[in-house]
């Protein structure tokens, strides 16, 4: 009798223990959830977010509402996330390249968290296209050995546009430097308006733009095409080459965003997270929306994810180092 009322005792124990996470998984979501964007409002990520928002919260059956939260190169955004939100999945992370693989490196003494360690990995989202563009009034020539030329050329080197530190548009351009050993040197801008303002301007000669941002200007023919960033042609752009066809052996840059939640929450919960946002970017007018400004949505499984922030972390952490790129 004493030994049945011990093990009733202790399972009961046990019950009351595991009973609360095992209620709050079961409940998931329990009520509204943030994804939180980090960076301002009215910029791409933003854009992003808030066209993927509705149907993420139909998915779920609750309201997925999107908080921006600017600042230090997206380290606050992350920040709050790896930090101080619940690891109980009802905060998301929007990050992008800059948020999860190259702040590490260029913050390395201000960030106060580890990518690795206190986010979760829960899917791809997003990849854009960028593009090596010119103003040809200021650089002559449509190849990249035309433009490899021109800089050698010019006394001081050729001038181009830097939405600011860090950004994809910024070390692309740093990687194609090292790699053609080109004189390229950067102007930086706060932010991508008044950087293509002066492209177009004629103040400096070229740029890496993201396909949606230069397509009005390529149609106007205020900016000439010179190769795709990526590792295959841009269906838009057919006879565009990449810039590896162009001479630049192993090039590859694209854009690209995911989801992330604190460390700690439970798999069952990322994976309910990953099911709405794949089922959100599966409905046609969304994809659609989406592909015309440049953004292509994608999905992979959380070790994916964790495996492509691994290796460009390493990526753009010799560029920056090898470069010599310091923050401003």
């Amino acid at each position: 009798m004493h030994k049945r009322h011990f093990i009733a005792a202790a399972l009961a124990v046990l019950t009351a223990t595991l009973a609360p996470a095992a209620v709050a998984q079961a409940r998931f979501p329990s009520g509204p959830l943030k994804l939180v964007v980090p960076y301002p409002a009215g910029g791409g990520t933003d854009f992003f977010a808030r066209s993927i928002a509705p149907g993420m919260g139909e998915a779920l059956g609750q309201q997925v509402i999107v908080e921006n939260r600017p600042g230090a190169s997206g380290m606050i955004g992350a920040q709050f996330v790896a930090k101080q939100a619940p690891a109980d999945g009802h905060t998301i992370l929007l990050g992008d390249m800059t948020t999860y693989a190259v702040n590490a490196t260029m913050f390395e003494k201000q960030q106060q968290y580890d990518i690795q360690k206190d986010l979760a990995p829960v899917t791809m989202a997003a990849k854009f296209d960028f593009l090596l563009v010119t103003n040809p009034n200021v650089v002559p020539g449509a190849s990249v050995a035309d433009v490899v030329a021109a800089a050698a050329k010019s006394p001081n080197g050729l001038s181009y546009a830097s939405p600011s530190i860090g950004t994809t548009h910024h070390l692309a351009m740093e990687m194609f430097a090292r790699e053609a050993n080109a004189r390229l040197v950067a102007i930086t801008y706060k932010g991508g308006g008044p950087a293509v303002q002066d492209l177009l301007g004629g103040q400096v000669g070229l740029m890496f733009l993201d396909r949606a941002t230069a397509k009005p200007h390529l149609e106007a023919g205020k900016l000439r095409p010179i190769a795709a960033g990526g590792v295959t042609r841009i269906a838009l752009y057919p006879n565009v080459p990449t810039m590896a066809e162009s001479g630049i052996k192993g090039f590859s840059v694209e854009g690209w965003q995911g989801l992330t939640v604190r460390a700690g929450t439970p798999e069952p919960v990322i994976k309910a997270i990953a099911a709405a946002y794949a089922k959100a970017v599966s409905a046609p007018d969304l994809k659609k929306k989406l592909s015309d400004a440049g953004i292509d949505t994608t999905t992979s499984t959380p070790e994916q994810f964790a495996a492509h922030i691994q290796a460009e972390t390493v990526r753009w952490r010799n560029v920056i180092r090898d470069r010599n790129i310091k923050p401003e």
